[in-house]
């Protein structure tokens, strides 16, 4: 397995970000969890292109504006004494496209930025998820983050 990404499917609805969160089936890893789109790379898979295929797996969904987040989800996993580098991709969704879940999960709902610590248990997916609401309300996405589809 080449790594992991993250994709943090959002709208903008006026000045706020709304984010699509996904609640995990019982029979899968991080079951009856919060949490938003993420997989695995494939042998040979750039890291942008896993996270725009894993949220159309996940979603059915495809990005209207797509980006890398300029930072990591990074933690240290004890069951492969490891430190995980995650890249986080921000993804503006249209939200007229009817949301299509996969067997991973059960549920999904939009969440405002208010809602992030009610509904997301780990920290570094929290924090990234605050960053996304910070860059697009001030408009900040630089031309270098955007990734052309």
């Amino acid at each position: 397995m080449k790594g992991l990404v993250d994709v943090y499917p959002y709208k903008k609805v006026q000045n706020e970000v709304k984010f699509l969160i996904l609640k995990r089936a019982p029979d899968v890893q991080y079951a009856y969890q919060w949490r938003m789109v993420g997989g695995k790379v494939n042998t040979g898979e750039p890291f942008y292109s896993a996270a725009i295929r894993e949220l159309e797996e996940e979603t059915g969904l495809s990005p209207n504006l797509f980006w890398s987040i300029p930072s990591l989800n990074q933690f240290y996993d004890h069951n492969s004494d490891s430190i995980l580098q995650i890249p986080p991709f921000g993804s503006e969704v249209d939200t007229e496209v009817s949301i299509a879940l996969n067997h991973e999960h059960v549920s999904w709902k939009w969440i405002s930025q208010e809602e992030i610590d009610t509904y997301i248990q780990w920290p570094e997916q929290k924090r990234l998820m605050k960053l996304l609401a910070d860059i697009v309300i001030s408009k900040q996405i630089l031309n270098e983050w955007i990734i052309e589809l």
